[in-house]
């Protein structure tokens, strides 16, 4: 079983021919509301697209906002531990999608904010603790150094980007982020090698976009080419990725496994509107995954990522 400790926002979304620029107006098409937040993106995503049990920690508003986050979980089969606040309204976000699939997301995070240590229940029978940082990064420390002490593996995706506490660092089991969170977490702006050199994780995998993704596991480097689709909106295919990602190592699967599963689901997520609208069914993830990758790809995601021969 995994446990998801995170966030969870109602998502404000208008698609736009371009993103606006700063202090630039921008008419949209069309408007829609959709549940969303990293944490409970990433729940959804290991029950749905992993097909493994899962429960979540999160905090809401005593308000409207939170009733559509509640069914979007029970629906997707996410046992939820929900701490209600009454004096803070339930997390939202606001977000721009181009027409050329990119996103520009901000977020309020409102009940959020509430998550602190104490609020973690047990995790027996949890293999896997996944974990983001839309919450606050006491509490997201505090959840990892308990995970560890009760033997259960700890998942960080770290995004938002931020420089994270050597405290975080040292509990974390495996690290998941972009080339800009890999960027702020390494605190340098070389190459992917070059970053991944100055971290002591054991376990870290970053995602490229539309090349693919990468992971140095012990020291030993794998590589993922991207699964080929036509997005319409990325919005939320990294936390489909961790999901995922955590699901199939849930299930004992072996890391290049994973990253499969992962990339898979993450290029599902990208055809389809919406956050947790957009997350696939575990079947069509295998289906993705036995159809296989471009040949040749890893060459040019090796390059890419500066390793070397």
């Amino acid at each position: 079983m995994i446990f998801v400790a995170g966030s969870a926002n109602l998502d404000f979304v208008v698609r736009a021919s371009h993103i606006p620029a700063p202090g630039e107006t921008v008419l949209g098409r069309g408007f829609q509301t959709f549940p969303g937040g990293k944490g409970a993106n990433q729940a959804i995503a290991c029950a749905r697209a992993g097909g493994a049990p899962t429960q979540m920690l999160l905090a809401l508003g005593d308000d409207a906002y939170a009733q559509p986050l509640e069914a979007s979980l029970k629906d997707a089969g996410v046992v939820a531990h929900v701490l209600r606040t009454a004096d803070q309204s339930t997390g939202t976000a606001f977000i721009c999608v181009s027409d050329d699939a990119e996103n520009a997301i901000t977020v309020a995070p409102g009940a959020n904010l509430a998550l602190q240590a104490q609020h973690l229940p047990p995790l027996a029978g949890c293999s896997h603790l996944l974990l983001q940082l839309e919450t606050p990064i006491e509490a997201v420390t505090a959840y990892a150094h308990a995970a560890k002490t009760q033997g259960v593996q700890v998942v960080l995706n770290a995004a938002p980007a931020q420089v994270l506490p050597k405290a975080l660092l040292d509990a974390v089991d495996v690290l998941v982020v972009n080339e800009g969170e890999l960027a702020s977490v390494a605190q340098h702006q070389g190459s992917v090698a070059e970053c991944l050199a100055r971290l002591d994780v054991r376990c870290i995998v970053v995602t490229l976009g539309h090349r693919g993704c990468c992971a140095r596991m012990d020291g030993e480097i794998l590589l993922q080419a991207a699964f080929p689709v036509t997005p319409v909106d990325t919005t939320a295919a990294g936390d489909s990725f961790c999901g995922a990602l955590t699901a199939a190592l849930s299930q004992g699967h072996s890391l290049a496994l994973a990253l499969q599963y992962g990339s898979a689901a993450g290029a599902l997520a990208c055809t389809r509107p919406g956050a947790q609208s957009s997350i696939p069914t575990h079947a069509e993830v295998q289906a993705l995954v036995h159809s296989g990758t471009p040949s040749g790809a890893d060459a040019e995601l090796r390059k890419f990522c500066g390793f070397t021969a």
